[in-house]
């Protein structure tokens, strides 16, 4: 069976774009296979790390990607998301071929201030909605086989 290819882009590739592509593989894994990139990527977002492993997902291990990784190789995806904000969003590279472009729009962990314990609860906010804009995208989205 086809799989739809999906890109998730960030600023940094360490928090939002990270859990879209854990949760588009974990709940969506007959239907789509995902990547994640960042236009400037940076480290790993510990509390990221942490709130995903609460949810049974090991991120630990992954490594932030460049965007310009992908494009240079020529790679064509069924679906580029941005999960940043308009203004970053508007920096993402063009990708060849007919995919879609989305927008989905999350507020960014790394930005958040506060205690540890503060910057926890937002972080899982983030993720929650993160899974939940997945879970409606895997059910709304008809893939076609090849």
């Amino acid at each position: 069976m086809y799989r739809a290819s999906v890109l998730f882009v960030c600023v940094h590739n360490s928090a939002r774009s990270q859990m879209a592509e854990a949760y588009m593989n974990h709940l969506g894994e007959e239907k789509f296979r995902a990547e994640s990139a960042g236009l400037e990527p940076g480290i790993l977002n510990p509390l990221v790390v942490e709130v995903m492993r609460e949810d049974g997902i090991d991120i630990s291990r992954n490594t932030p990607k460049s965007v310009t990784r992908f494009q240079r190789g020529g790679r064509q995806f069924t679906y580029v998301i941005t999960v940043c904000d308009e203004a970053a969003a508007e920096k993402c590279p063009i990708f060849p071929g007919k995919g879609d472009r989305l927008h989905w729009e999350f507020p960014d962990p790394s930005a958040f201030t506060g205690t540890r314990e503060e910057r926890l609860t937002r972080t899982r906010e983030v993720r929650d909605l993160i899974r939940a804009t997945v879970t409606r995208f895997i059910a709304t989205t008809v893939v076609e086989t090849e």
